[in-house]
């Protein structure tokens, strides 16, 4: 008798302790987002590299839905920076594609060129789509670098910083 309460004792505690992943209501969506340190990981890797290279920049991390998740901005970087970092990483999400690669698709005299008109549109490089898995999980803008091309290598930084976090 007591070793049977002893086993169900024992396969009630493990079945108690694993974790049971409910599926979606039929009515609702689930998706990924970043976890805040994950978001502060990137952020920071991104500045120490903008750092490295002598730019006073601004980062900006945001989740898929483009809500603000971690600003770090350089003592020296302007504060027009925060605004146009944090610009730049919605408009990656919100188009889901790096802003480098709208800046010719939205040129002036494009079907697109409108696009560059839309209140917080950000239509140059520096903001660059974070996935997970192939799911997009957020984005990462950076302002202050010399151009569009170095503010992307400090947002990639960023993202290779975190890698192995976002691989599920």
């Amino acid at each position: 008798m007591t070793t049977r309460l002893f086993r169900i004792l024992a396969i009630s505690s493990v079945l108690l302790a694993t974790p049971i992943k409910a599926p979606a209501a039929e009515g609702t969506v689930t998706f990924e987002m970043l976890k805040p340190e994950t978001a502060l990981t990137a952020a920071q890797a991104a500045l120490e590299r903008c750092r490295e290279e002598g730019f006073q920049a601004t980062i900006a991390v945001v989740d898929r839905f483009g809500g603000v998740q971690v600003v770090l901005r350089d003592q020296l970087a302007s504060p027009r920076t925060v605004r146009t970092a944090i610009g730049k990483a919605r408009t990656a999400v919100g188009f889901r594609t790096n802003t480098t690669e709208l800046v010719s698709v939205t040129d002036h005299g494009q079907p697109a060129s409108g696009l560059r008109h839309l209140p917080g549109v950000v239509m140059v490089g520096g903001g660059v789509i974070i996935e997970a898995a192939g799911s997009l999980v957020g984005g990462i803008g950076v302002s202050g670098a010399p151009g569009g091309d170095m503010d992307d290598l400090c947002a990639f930084a960023g993202i290779d910083a975190i890698e192995d976090e976002l691989e599920f």
